[in-house]
């Protein structure tokens, strides 16, 4: 849960979004195993495929494309026709990259999600129908076919003197575009044992794990390798039926842990904080320094009735440069966020004083979590 405090400015400063933990000091609900970790050889596999997108409505290729009078002559030619592709000029076909996701244990004749993206200098993909095409894996075999109406999640219109464009018109998706031709042979158990792959590497959730497992199974099953693998034994009794096994293994509850990390996004002005991050005793000084330019036109012009001079115009210009009071505010050591929050907001920062306070925190040695800015 996120709780955003927006609404507050300091001294010209923009609006500052602070958004974090649940403000209570270093609780933390359990979670099931199912959430922190995955199983190894559980995984979904990479497909992908080079075709052709048909039917657009003049928003295809143009003929600096040349792999796609190249691909066009190909497909015409397995069907029996001969074209030179230098005397093809279509711009109602596109060359498309196909990308795919092949699930684990996916079954032959199951339907996935297909997603294509423009190679060449088509303008759009809005409108075209996808060719028959072959995805393959890594090792070069052939394991899904793709086919369909393609759904473009934006649009382009141009002329001479107009662009205009809305999201990205040359990337679309074909759900259940394509069909699994072969399965990818995977496994789950080895060697009577399964291995527990933790999405946040840690040695204190790694322990908690062991510890919650051997408890609930009444018996010595799991060890840990490393911070980031648990490798559970499979009793005599579920070898068996290793599925029902693994069900139960997901369904226990650990609290796990982790370090405390500060986030910074300059761009959305955003601060996400953990719940388990605090601060040493320190004191921040923090002040603006505005400096203004004014310029001001006056006019000049000789006396009535005078016979010579001109009227100018001359131009008065001024500095002002004006310091803020610099404030500095003693940041006691504090144990929740709640607190270090409020600390922060005192001193009226912007999201970009927070990157150089924070920063500034961390070389001095008083923010107890790492820093990542984006």
């Amino acid at each position: 849960m996120y709780l955003k405090t927006s609404n507050f400015v300091a001294r010209g400063a923009v609006p500052m979004i602070i958004a974090f933990g649940a403000l209570i000091p270093h609780s933390a609900e359990a979670a099931r195993i199912k959430d922190l970790v995955e199983i190894r050889g559980v995984r979904s596999n990479i497909l992908t495929g080079i075709g052709l997108v048909t039917g657009l409505p003049g928003t295809g290729d143009t003929r600096r494309t040349i792999v796609t009078n190249q691909a066009i002559s190909s497909m015409l030619l397995r069907m029996g026709i001969t074209i030179d592709p230098r005397q093809m000029d279509v711009t109602n076909v596109a060359v498309v990259m196909i990308t795919a996701e092949l699930p684990p244990f996916a079954a032959v004749g199951e339907r996935i999600d297909i997603t294509v993206s423009a190679l060449g200098d088509a303008r759009s993909l809005a409108g075209g129908t996808l060719v028959a095409s072959q995805l393959k894996g890594p090792d070069g075999k052939v394991y899904a076919m793709a086919q369909g109406k393609v759904t473009a999640g934006g649009f382009g219109v141009s002329n001479n003197q107009l662009n205009l464009r809305r999201n990205t018109p040359t990337t679309a998706r074909i759900p259940d575009g394509g069909w699994v031709e072969q399965p990818v042979p995977s496994s789950f158990v080895t060697d009577n044992a399964v291995v527990l792959l933790l999405k946040e590497p840690d040695f204190t959730t790694s322990k908690r794990i062991v510890d919650a497992i051997n408890a609930a199974m009444q018996g010595e099953l799991a060890r840990a390798i490393n911070p980031s693998q648990v490798q559970v034994q499979i009793p005599a009794a579920s070898q068996e039926a290793p599925v029902s096994f693994v069900s139960q293994l997901e369904a226990i509850d650990v609290t796990a842990d982790g370090r405390a990390r500060v986030v910074i996004s300059e761009a959305t002005g955003t601060v996400v904080v953990g719940g388990n991050v605090t601060l040493s005793a320190a004191a921040v000084a923090h002040g603006n320094l505005n400096i203004a330019v004014i310029s001001q036109l006056g006019v000049s012009q000789p006396p009535p009735l005078s016979s010579a001079g001109q009227t100018v115009v001359v131009p008065n210009i001024g500095v002002t440069v004006k310091e803020d009071e610099s404030e500095v505010i003693a940041v006691p050591q504090t144990t929740t966020v709640d607190e270090m929050v409020r600390a922060l907001n005192a001193l009226g920062a912007s999201p970009r004083d927070l990157m150089s306070i924070f920063q500034a925190l961390k070389k001095a040695g008083a923010l107890n979590a790492d820093l990542v800015v984006m």
